[in-house]
């Protein structure tokens, strides 16, 4: 049984993982400093410990110099990347690891698993890395994970758990989420040169896409009839998904958005000025219009409708993509390779795709 989400949990999943990767970066070092000057804020001068500095040092390499200069820090960017390369020479000091009496040293698969575990489950604590240890065969105390953890700059699972990637969250709603987006195209027609407005929606899973209309004038009367026919229940691209991605855009209308949620689709608008968050229809939308419409003088809608419908079956059937580990989207029925390799061109040649001509 599936429980179906709800628009506030969307909402607040959303906007607990809606941060941009560089503002991230900033915000988990500003974070990482703040507890550092809490530690220090009974003593006279700031003074930090070997800890203090290799937590700090691990953030402030993520961000970079430039990242570290744009915000106003304690330190200087030269101070904490000097930190950083003291901590790499650190780690291949093998000086103190001559034999010696007591408890042997971590071994490096161990040390390795361990930063693994924690970044890549920010809910584990010590004890569940502990345990994830012991089913493969390594026995370790939690005082070793938690040493570990602090060696290579990783907070404790109560402050790594309350920040969600943005990555992460569109994983955990991969199978329901799609996104769309508009692109304009100048056409010659007898009245001279008019723009056109181009609906794609991609499946950000599968990285299907679908041209959902062409219009001048994208009013609201377009926008509701184009998601009605997005979820038609029969054969609407949005039959299956949840979530859909868009901008801020006023042609993606209070009207249209309550037609799409008639369907049980629910529109997560973007904070403005932000399309690296809706990244995958803005790379099909460059994609689009480098390989294809840049390339292209249109005479009429015609020639646009069918250079868009050219695209798409290239994109989909014969263009290998990087997103899906560099493969077709519509996979072909095997063919034996033998025979002669043949060239198949689209758009007098601007489009081509080798395949095995059978013998």
């Amino acid at each position: 049984m599936t429980t179906s989400l709800q628009p506030w949990h969307v909402a607040f999943i959303w906007a607990v993982g809606w941060v941009n990767r560089q503002q991230q970066l900033v915000i988990e070092y500003l974070c990482a400093e703040n507890r550092v000057l809490r530690e220090q804020v009974h003593k006279k001068r700031i003074l930090l410990t070997d800890d203090q500095r290799r937590r700090l040092a691990v953030k402030g390499k993520e961000l970079g110099r430039k990242g570290l200069e744009s915000i106003t820090t304690l330190f200087t960017p030269d101070t904490i990347l000097r930190w950083h390369r003291q901590l790499v020479a650190q780690k291949w000091d093998y000086s103190q690891r001559r034999m010696r009496a007591g408890r042997p040293p971590v071994s490096e698969e161990v040390t390795k698993l361990i930063v693994r575990f924690a970044k890549q489950n920010r809910s584990w604590g010590y004890r569940r890395i502990q345990g994830a240890l012991a089913n493969l065969g390594h026995d370790v105390s939690e005082s070793t994970v938690a040493n570990v953890m602090k060696a290579n700059g990783l907070e404790p699972a109560p402050i790594r758990r309350k920040r969600t990637p943005w990555k992460e969250f569109l994983k955990a709603h991969w199978d329901q989420l799609s996104a769309v987006d508009f692109t304009s195209v100048e056409v010659w027609t007898p009245r001279g040169l008019i723009t056109f407005y181009a609906l794609f929606v991609i499946e950000l899973k599968s990285r299907r896409v679908t041209f959902a209309g062409l219009t001048t004038s994208p009013n609201d009367a377009w926008m509701q009839q184009v998601a009605r026919n997005l979820i038609d229940d029969e054969d609407g691209f949005l039959k299956d998904s949840k979530l859909l991605l868009m901008d801020r855009d006023t042609k993606f209308s209070a009207a249209f958005r309550h037609t799409l949620s008639l369907g049980g689709v629910h529109a997560l608008r973007l904070p403005p000025k932000t399309p690296n968050l809706n990244a995958y229809v803005e790379r099909f939308m460059r994609s689009l219009k480098e390989e294809c419409l840049d390339r292209m003088i249109f005479f009429g809608e015609g020639s646009l409708r069918n250079a868009i419908r050219q695209y798409l079956e290239h994109y989909h059937t014969e263009r290998n993509n990087q997103g899906i580990e560099n493969r077709l989207i519509e996979e072909p029925d095997e063919q034996p390779p033998d025979g002669v390799v043949q060239c198949r061109e689209r758009l007098g040649g601007m489009l081509k795709h080798y395949h095995w001509m059978a013998a």
